[in-house]
């Protein structure tokens, strides 16, 4: 039996999130999240008089599809993927996190993976010519990981998602996406961090519950060689597997030069995936005031209130500074006072200060 909840988040997200038409078709792809969930999305998309498609799967199984392949094995499920998602209209991807650590210790298969199957399946396709969104469904780890009983994460869950005004919160980025549609340089100053970059002639993007949910963020790009300084994130990140923290770049015309963190061996290898790995894809604000505290999950905490992220990897076609590569990793870095602090100049002006919205385009967004 479905939790109301559940129903209420289908609605959201075939209604509002991706939008959906008559007539039109939704890939439902949901990895260990229940049954009624998936049914509560497929009844949904009946509703509106679209046509649900479903991937239905888990971790383990996602594992065991991956360790074994090979760039042709590879190659193969993309072209029949590829052709599928060729005729979707719409995109809902749900997971329930479970391990983390599932991917962990066999890196070079996963490049490999990234390479022939998820560059051209999602990031070709499915982020290029879909209307898509991707969120998670709560479960005991994501619990564990925000300190708090699974009853009392789960009603915080569902406040963030079903209590938001999405399109107030998206009428409130107006003038900062208009402000940024201006702006050349950007600097932005924290502890172990001196970072300046262009972001001349790259849109601002705002992000109110079209795309993750939940939301709350402005993105853009860097120019791509115009990257220049240092950055330190002060979030732990898990990215294929392994558990990362301390991550420090060194970046010298728009590049990464040198990589250190707990693993290094790893985030060099990551960042050996392909060429277009160690350059940026994507500049963001954090700002949703509802989420304030990291737990180790990227679309929450890239979404944190006084945070940006700085993406190592493939840029969106949405905000396309031609880099292109097999990973897009949004790693974060939270300004308030609490965590360091930190300012954001945007042509010489200050926009945030220690986490808080200080130019009148911004303060909307506090």
């Amino acid at each position: 039996m479905s939790d109301e909840r559940e129903r209420k988040l289908a609605q959201l997200l075939v209604d509002y999130s991706v939008d959906l038409h008559k007539g039109e078709r939704c890939l439902i792809n949901a990895v260990d999240v229940p049954s009624s969930m998936v049914e509560e999305l497929i009844v949904a998309v009946y509703r509106k008089g679209g046509y649900p498609e479903v991937n239905y799967s888990s971790i383990t199984i996602e594992r065991a599809l991956i360790e074994g392949g090979n760039p042709e094995s590879f190659a193969s499920r993309a072209d029949s993927d590829s052709y599928r998602m060729d005729r979707m209209d719409a995109f809902i991807g749900i997971r329930g996190v479970i391990n983390p650590k599932e991917m962990s210790g066999f890196s070079s298969v996963m490049s490999d993976y990234l390479i022939h199957y998820n560059t051209p399946v999602h990031h070709d396709r499915r982020v290029a010519n879909t209307k898509w969104v991707v969120l998670r469904y709560p479960t005991f780890l994501m619990a564990s990981q925000a300190g708090l009983p699974m009853r009392q994460f789960t009603d915080y869950f569902y406040s963030m998602i079903l209590d938001v005004d999405y399109p107030g919160m998206s009428a409130s980025m107006d003038a900062a996406v208009a402000f940024m549609n201006r702006t050349k340089d950007v600097h932005v100053f924290a502890e172990g961090t001196d970072l300046r970059m262009s972001i001349e002639g790259l849109p601002a993007i705002k992000c109110a519950g079209r795309r993750n949910i939940p939301d709350g963020e402005i993105y853009t790009a860097p120019v791509r060689d115009s990257v220049q300084g240092v950055i330190t994130y002060n979030t732990l990140s898990t990215y294929e597997g392994t558990t990362f923290n301390g991550v420090r770049f060194v970046i010298r015309d728009g590049k990464i030069v040198e990589a250190t963190a707990n693993n290094t061996r790893r985030i060099n290898e990551i960042l050996d995936t392909d060429q277009g790995a160690r350059y940026f894809g994507e500049f963001a604000l954090g700002c949703n005031p509802r989420i304030t505290s990291p737990m180790d999950n990227t679309l929450f905490d890239e979404k944190i209130a006084g945070s940006i992220h700085f993406t190592p990897g493939n840029a969106y076609t949405t905000c396309d500074n031609g880099n292109r590569s097999g990973i897009h990793w949004d790693l974060v870095q939270i300004q308030r006072p609490e965590y360091g602090g930190g300012e954001i100049y945007m042509d010489g002006e200050l926009i945030r200060k220690d986490g808080v919205f200080v130019h009148e385009a911004f303060t909307a967004l506090n």
